[in-house]
């Protein structure tokens, strides 16, 4: 997309028109008329500038719309890309991010979690505080502190950090090392 207020081709033919308008009026004007002096020149110049202007206005607005059309089509098109692309990679993701749930699901069980326990879990990973999850679970802040040490216990884990690391450690990428370059 371009930023001028009037592309450069614009503003090309404008001065064109502006120019030769104004030159082959005063020509005809001069063949007609050419007893009339300067003063009658200076006349007809100011008979024919609103037509010029107007001329000119138009150009101008017609160069304009075209860009904004362009444009308006350009944007049109990337949304349409974008929306594509995410609609793909949503549909990649929900496929990876199910398996990953499933993965879960199976470690709570080798761990023996109860579904309350599992839910908390689920709720430590989600970033929750303690107090959180006792409001969405409708169970007192000690009972959701006594499941989540519970959790930590049968995972062999020792806290919060550790049981987020347990399951994302391995999802995010490592950061490559700067002098390996």
């Amino acid at each position: 997309m371009t930023t001028e207020w009037i592309e450069p081709s614009t503003r090309r033919w404008a001065i064109l028109a502006v120019v030769g308008g104004i030159a082959l009026y005063m020509g005809i004007e001069y063949v007609e008329e050419p007893d009339e002096g300067l003063l009658g020149f200076f006349f007809h110049f100011l008979e024919i500038l609103p037509p010029v202007l107007t001329s000119v206005g138009v150009i101008l607005l017609v160069g304009t719309v075209r860009r904004q059309r362009d444009d308006t089509l350009q944007v049109l098109h990337d949304l349409d890309l974008a929306r594509t692309q995410g609609q793909r990679w949503r549909s990649e993701a929900r496929s990876l991010l199910d398996g990953l749930g499933t993965a879960m699901e199976r470690q709570f069980g080798l761990w023996n979690l109860t579904e309350a326990e599992r839910e908390v879990a689920l709720l430590l990973l989600k970033g929750l505080s303690l107090k959180e999850i006792a409001t969405v679970r409708v169970v007192s802040e000690r009972t959701v502190r006594e499941q989540a040490r519970s959790v930590y216990l049968k995972a062999g884990l020792t806290g919060r950090a550790a049981l987020s690391a347990f399951f994302l450690e391995d999802l995010l990428s490592p950061m490559p090392d700067p002098g390996s370059d």
